[in-house]
This record gives C-alpha cells, sequence and structure tokens, in this order.
C-alpha cells in the first residue's frame, strides 16, 4: 500500500487545463506606472517633500483618538496583514488545491511571491531606517536613517501579496474578478488601520502598496522558473519511489484441502435405515453374522427405540393395567 503524500493525486481524475497568466502589454504598462509611483514615493520621503508634512499632520490628528470606539475591532482586522496567519490560511487554501489538480503550481507560487516580498521590502526597510510615528524625534523630520523598519509598510505589502495571489490564480474570469475586489479591499483597510493605529506613517502605506502590487504584476516573469521547479520536485519524488521499490503485498492465503473420508471396505452400509452387511458369510471371506468394526461403530449413528405415549387414565373407570396372573395349582 502506498503512503507517500502523492499517492492520492495519481488517483484523483485529471483536472482541466491551468491557464498560466501571461505578461501582456497591459501587464507591462501597470508594471511600469506602479514602479514610478514607488519611486516617486521614495523620493519624495528623501527630500521631506509636503508628503513628509502630510504624514506629520495624520498623526498629530491621532485618529485612534479621535474614534476610541474602532480601536478593539481593528486590532484584530489588522491581523489580516500580519505575514505569519496569512501566509498559514493561504498555504492551506493553495494546498488543497494542489492536492486537487495534480500540480505544486499554486503553492510555489505563493512561495516565489513571499520570498521576494521580504527581499525587496525587507531591503527598503532596512537601507532607509525610517522611525514609526510613535518613535519620532522631530516634528518635520522624515526621520529616516535612524535604525527604524518601518518604510514601507509590511502590513500592507503582505495584505496585498497574500491575498491578491488568491486572484492571480483564479481558474476563472469570474473567480479573479470577485477575488480581485476582495483582496484589493483586504489590502485597503489594512493599511488604512496601520495609520489609524498610529504605527505608520501614510506615505509608509503608499509604498507598501505599491510594493506589493509589483510583486503581483510581475510574477508572470517567473513563472518559467516555478515550472523548472515544480518538474524538479516530480523528478526527486520519482527518483524516491524508484528507490524505494513496489511495495510487497501479501499472497492471498487458499483453505487447506479437506481430506476425503475413506470408508474402509466391508464396512456396514444402511439402506432406508436398516444395517445389513456387506461381507459374505462366515467361512466364505466374509465376517461373521453380527460382527460390526470400529469404523462402523463411531460413524454410524445410534439407533434409539420410538416409544409411544401412555394412553390417558380415565377416572372413575379404575387402572388399566391387566391384573396379574397367578399361577395355577393343583387340587
Amino acid at each position: 500500500m502506498r503512503t507517500d503524500i502523492f499517492a492520492r493525486l495519481d488517483r484523483e481524475p485529471e483536472p482541466p487545463k491551468i491557464e498560466i497568466p501571461r505578461m501582456s502589454r497591459t501587464r507591462k504598462a501597470l508594471f511600469g506606472g506602479t514602479l514610478a509611483f514607488y519611486l516617486a514615493i521614495v523620493v519624495a520621503v528623501l527630500v521631506s517633500s509636503s508628503l513628509v508634512i502630510i504624514d506629520w499632520k495624520v498623526m498629530l490628528f491621532r485618529p485612534y483618538q479621535q474614534w476610541p470606539v474602532l480601536h478593539p475591532y481593528l486590532d484584530y482586522f489588522v491581523v489580516l496583514g500580519q505575514r505569519g496567519p496569512t501566509a498559514v490560511m493561504i498555504a492551506a487554501w493553495l494546498g488543497w488545491r494542489s492536492w486537487r489538480q495534480h500540480t505544486l503550481r499554486p503553492l510555489l507560487t505563493l512561495g516565489a511571491a513571499l520570498l521576494l516580498l521580504n527581499v525587496t521590502v525587507g531591503a527598503v526597510k532596512l537601507g532607509l531606517g525610517r522611525l514609526g510615528p510613535h518613535y519620532a524625534t522631530q516634528i518635520g523630520s522624515a526621520e529616516l536613517f535612524a535604525g527604524g523598519d518601518i518604510f514601507p509598510s509590511g502590513h500592507t505589502a503582505n495584505a496585498v501579496v497574500t491575498w491578491g495571489i488568491l486572484s492571480y490564480l483564479a481558474t476563472t474570469p469570474r473567480a479573479r474578478r470577485y477575488l480581485s475586489v476582495m483582496s484589493s479591499l483586504v489590502a485597503l483597510g489594512v493599511g488604512a488601520t496601520t495609520v489609524y493605529l498610529g504605527t505608520h506613517w501614510l506615505s509608509d502605506v503608499l509604498l507598501g502598496w505599491a510594493a506589493g502590487l509589483l510583486i503581483l504584476l510581475g510574477l508572470p516573469w517567473i513563472e518559467p522558473l516555478i515550472g523548472r521547479a515544480e518538474q524538479a520536485v516530480f523528478a526527486v519524488r520519482e527518483r524516491w519511489r524508484a528507490r524505494r521499490g513496489p511495495a510487497p503485498t501479501a499472497p492471498a492465503t487458499e483453505p487447506a484441502p479437506r481430506r476425503p473420508e475413506t470408508v474402509p471396505q466391508g464396512a456396514q452400509q444402511t439402506v432406508e435405515g436398516t444395517p445389513c452387511e456387506a461381507a459374505g458369510p462366515a467361512g466364505h471371506g466374509g465376517r461373521p453374522a453380527g460382527a460390526r468394526s470400529a469404523a462402523q461403530l463411531t460413524t454410524q449413528p445410534r439407533q434409539h427405540a420410538v416409544r409411544w405415549p401412555a394412553p390417558p387414565v380415565t377416572p372413575g373407570r379404575g387402572s388399566r393395567r391387566p391384573p396379574r396372573s397367578r399361577p395355577v395349582t393343583g387340587g
């Protein structure tokens, strides 16, 4: 019996062909526009433009104090942008899809997107070193190169990638449309929530949206690499199966043949319940009359005498037992 994780996949019916997104002109145009927006935000923060002044105004407004009733709910909602919980939820769903569709592409695409996200966003975070609103030291300053790690917003970029990957991997136009709307609302809500809670500047959120969108738009460029990685994984699986060899099967056990019962020569046979001798008379090679072998005594059923029930006794007539006869004597 096969016990590897791919055994069930081989028994599933063949899924429909999955269409891999291509890098079309529209996607290239969106990628170029998003990249220009990304660079503009970085430059605006570096030169301490009016965008930094807006950051300070929003921070000093303190939305969490203006609408405190929303604070408990938004504390839970912002979890949809945390890398750990969202990655586990999306990976569980995509793992089920991989199991049903006989392909590792959904999981590999998620892994590649998260790897690109961590590398690109992490590099900019550490390179610019911006401090968050709660740790700002000088009003009107961009707070760059101070050892911080909040520019761009990791929550916002992670929400764009992890929820947007569902629409990217959708197999029908209708599902892609609905999932695009849902992922956009979640990403916008997570970014706005971080500004409300005061954990990020507004420019952090804008750059986070752009960073996540760049990852999603550029995924078709790494699709060939994902395909080669999938082939390599399946090749390793086949080599592992070949090394293990076929699983031993238990031989089918057949019931032991029954030994035929042998009747000794000259045994007594029964005809309509009456025993009769099989041999001739005594003195001519047969047994004496009435002699039986040990096999006949053990195999033949014992004959029981049939006893009829006694007739009922009628009261008042005395006993039906005949009188005892006396011997007749002389005289």
